[in-house]
């Protein structure tokens, strides 16, 4: 025999669907207001996506496409994309807004930290990216061109390359705050991270090896400043962590 359905216990599901699209609808909204601020600043938006090659590029050179709608789709991506950017902290708000009433105070106190320094260490991460990572990177390979090869970069490829490379450093510097949060709880410690810092180096000079030109000066202005983060995420690690018991409190 079916049980019956009781009409309150319906009505919270109810109220959080409609809430859901609320905030999906502000969100939303939020996006194509950014978008079209975004769309009447496009010249200057698209320039900035393309001057770390644009800078390298030997005359004579140019972008290209081979599709017809290929180079509108493209800076249409970029525009989208940074719409989206523009409008996260409104998008953001709401996700908060709707799931703040199922947290905990304790845990409350926790997400606007989280939110600020990851936003923070994000965007450093992709500051670093264009301003150092980039440009050593397409100059090392513009420097195959010569007078019988003359780059013509393809426009798609270049800006797929160039995002990905960002949001890659974006979330490569957000090192030290999953540290804070891993030794928070307990799931690692200072001495953990103490231990595999030699391999930690490793892996910095290899990422740094094949995202890179194979030249030591680049490798070096990328390796080091993972390895800081490291670092950072070490002493992170110490200053947070969890305290270990000693024996006599154990006892």
């Amino acid at each position: 025999m079916a049980r019956k359905v009781n009409p309150d216990e319906k009505q919270p599901f109810v109220s959080h669907l409609k809430e859901l699209r609320q905030r999906l609808v502000i969100s939303l909204l939020s996006v194509c207001v950014a978008f079209a601020f975004t769309y009447f600043f496009r010249e200057r938006v698209n320039v900035f996506l393309l001057q770390p090659f644009k800078k390298v590029m030997p005359p004579g050179s140019s972008f290209i496409f081979t599709g017809v709608t290929e180079a509108f789709l493209t800076y249409f991506k970029i525009w989208i994309l940074t719409a989206v950017t523009v409008a996260s902290p409104v998008i953001i708000h709401q996700i908060w807004m709707f799931v703040s009433p199922g947290l905990y105070e304790k845990e409350r106190r926790y997400v606007y930290p989280l939110i600020f320094w990851g936003s923070l260490l994000f965007a450093a991460g992709v500051v670093f990216c264009y301003f150092v990572v980039m440009p050593n990177l397409y100059r090392f390979f513009v420097s195959y061109a010569s007078d019988f090869v003359i780059p013509m970069p393809d426009l798609k490829g270049y800006v797929s390359l160039t995002l990905k490379l960002l949001v890659i450093f974006g979330f490569l510097f957000e090192l030290p705050l999953v540290a804070y949060f891993l030794a928070k709880v307990g799931i690692l410690n200072h001495r953990f991270l103490a231990k595999k810092r030699r391999y930690a180096i490793l892996g910095a000079f290899i990422l740094s090896a094949i995202i890179t030109p194979p030249d030591p000066v680049s490798q070096i202005l990328v390796a080091m400043p993972l390895w800081g983060l490291y670092e950072l995420s070490v002493v992170i690690a110490r200053l947070f962590g969890k305290k270990e018991k000693t024996e006599d409190e154990g006892s």
